[in-house]
């Protein structure tokens, strides 16, 4: 019964008192068990589709659990249908799978129109804009030809692990049939936020909480009706719309309109700043104002960018832009003094040499002023730098059997500002997989494998690592 009293209480106070206290429910049944395979994959993106397909070309079982509907994460739900910069000047950084889907994207005409194989093959700085939709037939041929079982729209709800002796031991995971629990030898993270690392109980950095602030990520558009021959400058349209006051949010950072095909192009804009992706209720508001903000965006482009004034909003991208989340502590973290020393190390799994990239944390002078000077002048290599991707970065530190790669990697801020994107999540993914590989067949824990075995199949298998000194043993952070 509701007293008198209550009833001149305001709504918020009722719905308050209305709130049950926190309680807890504990759910106990059982589920069905699947074995026998090597390796489990969580997440489907740019490093754990590279992982999966690269371990069952070399004979594993592999089973690869994606929450979407398609391979490729950011590159095709998150709709960033550009590839980062890979040539460093005098050559391709991109060997292996990587250097295998650009190939094959260009060679079937899924690449932008126009573009000469020097942009990735030599020359440093310039993107290789792609179909999504070619990229996703392309992932879906290649985890078929190589028989990694896929499964589609399917989560990771919980993982069965021991983090004393460092051992995982199963996933639970679940989709449309219900849940079930997957044993096998060896498991990747894939997902970018390290979901299953932490689940399992591995020590992480989360940002906000552990970092200066968290990146913002941006909800990209596909944007149609564009005529790329009258294309005017963005930025100047940009400074002119700032003066106009036109913005709601007043974003001096403008990443930008990409050509894509004949007529459309990926709009790359609007910061959404604060937003935890570790927290639902947090990428919830974000989604919905990210959508807020494309519309903004496209209004700006047709009134202010010549060659914008017909543009068509087509869609916003059903999975949110994130540039930043969660690191996964491993046995070697990649460093700044690393970066700035151009490291290379003997059991490198990869060299990249992407600019330091990360987006400003709010919309002052201060932080574009910030940023500006780090992603062109401090943080921009030289033709023909490069820095080493360890094959530590990638083993969670005390795991014998988990492995961690593309955004979640062991990085810290500033490199992983330069080493978040999916040239360098690629070959994570490749070195990974063929790493668990190894761990299986050897039976030797992740962190004790043969770097040098290691480094001699990544070769074989067309990776670009150039260092002349080898070693057996992986490179670790030294106390």
């Amino acid at each position: 019964m509701i007293s008198r009293r209550s009833l001149l209480q305001s709504p918020a106070a009722l719905a308050a008192a209305a709130q049950p206290r926190p309680r807890t429910f504990r759910l106990a049944r059982d589920i069905p068990v699947e074995e026998g395979y090597d390796l489990v994959v969580t997440g489907g993106g740019p490093a754990g589709a590279a992982a999966a397909i690269c371990a069952a070309r070399l004979g594993a079982r592999v089973l690869l659990v994606e929450a979407t509907g398609c391979l490729g994460g950011m590159a095709t739900s998150g709709m960033m249908m550009s590839f980062c910069p890979v040539g460093d000047g005098e050559r391709c950084l991109a060997g292996g799978l990587m250097l295998e889907l650009i190939e094959t994207l260009y060679a079937r005409g899924f690449l932008k129109p126009g573009i000469h194989p020097d942009a990735w093959r030599k020359q440093v700085g310039q993107w290789t804009p792609f179909n999504a939709e070619g990229l996703k037939l392309l992932l879906d041929e290649l985890a078929a030809a190589a028989g990694v079982e896929v499964r589609f729209f399917t989560q990771l709800t919980g993982a069965d692990a021991e983090a004393r002796s460092g051992e995982v031991r199963g996933a639970v995971i679940h989709n449309i049939e219900g849940c079930r629990y997957v044993r096998a030898r060896a498991f990747i993270d894939g997902t970018g936020n390290g979901v299953l690392a932490k689940l399992c109980g591995a020590l992480c950095r989360d940002a906000g909480k552990d970092t200066p602030g968290i990146m913002p990520p941006t909800l990209i558009s596909l944007v149609s009706g564009i005529d790329w021959d009258r294309m005017g400058d963005q930025q100047a349209a940009l400074k002119k719309a700032l003066e106009d006051n036109f913005f709601q949010q007043p974003d001096r950072h403008f990443p930008g309109m990409q050509r894509i095909g004949r007529h459309i192009g990926l709009l790359n804009a609007g910061h959404i700043f604060n937003l935890d992706a570790l927290r639902e209720k947090s990428m919830t508001g974000g989604m919905m104002l990210g959508r807020r903000l494309a519309q903004e965006y496209i209004a700006f482009c047709r009134k202010y960018v010549p060659g914008c004034e017909n543009a068509e909003h087509v869609t916003t991208a059903p999975l949110m832009g994130l540039r930043e989340s969660r690191c996964v502590l491993g046995e070697y973290e990649l460093s700044l003094a690393d970066y700035n020393a151009r490291r290379k190390f003997p059991d490198q799994i990869g060299v990249y040499n992407y600019p330091i990239d990360i987006h400003v944390y709010d919309t002052s002078p201060e932080q574009y002023a910030r940023y500006s000077k780090e992603f062109r002048e401090t943080g921009r290599m030289k033709p023909g730098e490069s820095v080493g991707l360890p094959y530590g970065m990638l083993v969670p530190k005390g795991w014998k059997n988990l492995w961690v790669a593309g955004r979640c990697a062991s990085m810290d801020v500033q490199v992983h500002g330069a080493f978040r994107v999916q040239p360098a999540a690629v070959m994570m993914g490749q070195a990974a997989g063929t790493a668990a590989v190894q761990s299986v067949r050897t039976n030797r824990p992740a962190a004790e494998i043969d770097t040098e075995v290691l480094v001699t199949a990544l070769r074989k298998a067309g990776a670009f690592l150039p260092q002349q000194t080898t070693s057996k043993r992986m490179t670790r952070r030294k106390a």
